[in-house]
């Protein structure tokens, strides 16, 4: 009998393939090639594609393009970072392609798997081999292959393509098998379609952690007496770590007294926090030690008891929009004093992120919205965030401009030769001039140890990088910055700046500073507070 894909076995497996992905995204995120401690390629693929979950497990089942049109509308939006990006254009293109409503064929899961490796091409300048395009693309194939009638069967020869494609990644690119791991994207990608084998064997895979997929969305409310509220403030928001390795446990420990309905959820680099208080300034106080605090909310439970009791995630209020204008500047930064510098050099809208925060395109289309102008333009200052800003930039209503800021120093020299009452075409072209006018380089430390670019690296050495090559790594951070900043400047540098992150002082700093000045006599060598987390020093020559 030939096997077809219904709607609610597709509904199966989506949410058996995120569950699959989100149980090992760990071992994906440590496929990172670098040894620093920016691995989030499993983690941003885990948060795209628990949306399309979350999508397909609150409707109500129809038809199978119904099913797949959630899918491809919940990634798209909810895509994090490149790899999250090309995911949710896989699911572009494989929405596209199929029609039947009431059930997948083996004929048309090949179409609908050709459009999803076509599309995903598509959407990247420069297509590598060796990536998630690679496991997509020998899916693809081994489905034309197939010349059968059963769905099942095909799907399952499609994971031992992929499989056999991850593997030859690393044959791919040297930088894998330098490395000694196969690509983060394409595991990321099998472990999904891994999951959709499962629920079609009728072994769905179920969610090891519960905590990080509920994550994605506002943990549910308790439900409350409103006649006698003992904690009347309902408080919640999220922490960005400023050090990934601490843990929560002293935090949790310090509000668990002052509250009830509490949840402490820490993932990583990421702390989200809700508790029922009467002293929230307290609770916050407390959370501002472990990190930087964003999408804080605070409601008193007395005035807003109808939307807790029924039990709902209230939808945070929107943003009141900014006065309307013709031109406005939303860009991506962490840390106080790089926002407070995008801030004085006129960007209007800050959207918190940058590395291992990457931001969604949900996120960056609402930023984009909130700054009400008829011409929008994206700083996106990393290199895993530009593909999301160009995904916001298609879907916004506005005439939204990227300007493909891959690094901190890029986007303020953007800003530098942005100009509120020129054309957008003149601040597009002279933004996007400005890009190759600083060389960036960041210092942090090795997670791991490996051999890369020569470099024998240890676990907890500092190293500084540039131009995606480790060119200096030292046990000593002074020392370390300073031989980064002799690999990317030269004797016709003029301007050489250090901005120091959260836990470095502007003394430490500017004691770097001198020493490079003894280098680079004829460079101005200026000291400022970026307050950025993972980096301990981003470094600008110009």
């Amino acid at each position: 009998m030939t096997k077809i894909i219904d709607a609610s076995l597709l509904s199966k497996m989506i949410i058996s393939g995120a569950n699959n992905l989100s149980n090992n995204r760990e071992l994906v995120d440590a496929l990172n090639v670098f040894p620093v401690p920016d691995g989030d390629t499993g983690t941003n693929m885990s948060l795209t594609f628990i949306n399309a979950a979350k999508s397909v497990e609150s409707m109500d089942i129809t038809d199978v393009t119904e099913v797949i049109n959630a899918v491809a509308k919940a990634t798209l939006r909810g895509a994090r970072g490149n790899s999250g990006v090309i995911l949710s254009q896989i699911f572009r293109g494989i929405s596209k392609n199929i029609e039947s409503t009431d059930g997948i064929c083996a004929e048309e899961l090949k179409k609908a798997l050709r459009g999803g490796c076509d599309t995903a091409y598509r959407a990247v300048m420069k297509p590598t081999e060796g990536t998630i395009l690679t496991v997509i693309r020998a899916g693809a194939e081994t489905a034309e292959a197939y010349d059968g009638e059963d769905a099942f069967e095909l799907l399952e020869k499609v994971c031992l393509g992929m499989a056999d494609a991850l593997k030859q990644t690393q044959e791919m690119l040297p930088q894998l098998k330098q490395a000694g791991v196969v690509d983060a994207g394409g595991q990321g990608l099998l472990f999904i379609f891994e999951g959709f084998l499962a629920a079609v064997n009728g072994e769905g895979i179920s969610l090891a952690d519960s905590s990080f997929a509920s994550s994605v969305n506002k943990p549910a409310q308790s439900s409350i007496n409103t006649e006698d509220i003992k904690f009347a403030y309902c408080t919640e928001f999220i922490i960005n770590k400023y050090d990934a390795k601490k843990s929560a446990d002293k935090m949790r420990a310090a509000i668990e007294p002052k509250g009830d309905c509490m949840i402490v959820i820490d993932e990583d680099d990421i702390v989200k926090v809700h508790i029922h208080t009467n002293h929230p300034g307290y609770v916050l106080e407390q959370a501002v030690k472990l990190g930087e605090m964003v999408n804080i909310k605070i409601e008193n439970m007395r005035e807003q008891h109808t939307d807790i009791l029924n039990g709902a995630s209230a939808k945070e209020e929107a943003k009141p929009l900014a006065e309307h204008r013709e031109t406005a500047v939303v860009s991506v930064a962490n840390g106080d004093g790089l926002i407070s510098i995008f801030t004085e050099l006129g960007v209007t809208n800050i959207i918190h992120g940058g590395q291992t925060m990457n931001p969604s395109t949900e996120d960056i289309l609402n930023a984009i919205e909130e700054a009400n102008a008829d011409n929008v333009f994206i700083l996106p200052n990393n290199k895993n965030i530009v593909l999301a800003a160009q995904q916001a930039a298609e879907i916004a209503e506005c005439n939204a401009i990227v300007i493909e800021s891959k690094t901190i120093p890029q986007g303020i020299c953007a800003m530098m030769e942005f100009s509120p009452t020129a054309s957008p075409e003149e601040n597009a072209e002279n933004m996007t001039d400005a890009l190759s006018n600083v060389t960036s380089g960041n210092v942090t430390y090795a997670v791991k140890d490996t051999e890369m670019d020569g470099i024998e690296i240890h676990e907890g050495d500092y190293i500084g990088v540039s131009g995606g090559h480790i060119v200096s790594d030292d046990k000593d951070l002074a020392t370390a910055t300073i031989e980064l900043v002799k690999e990317i400047a030269d004797e016709d540098s003029e301007i050489i700046t250090l901005y120091f992150g959260e836990g470095e002082t502007e003394e430490t700093a500017q004691a770097i500073a001198d020493a490079i000045e003894e280098s680079f006599p004829d460079a101005d060598i200026l000291v400022a507070n970026g307050g950025q987390s993972v980096y301990y020093y981003i470094v600008a020559v110009e």
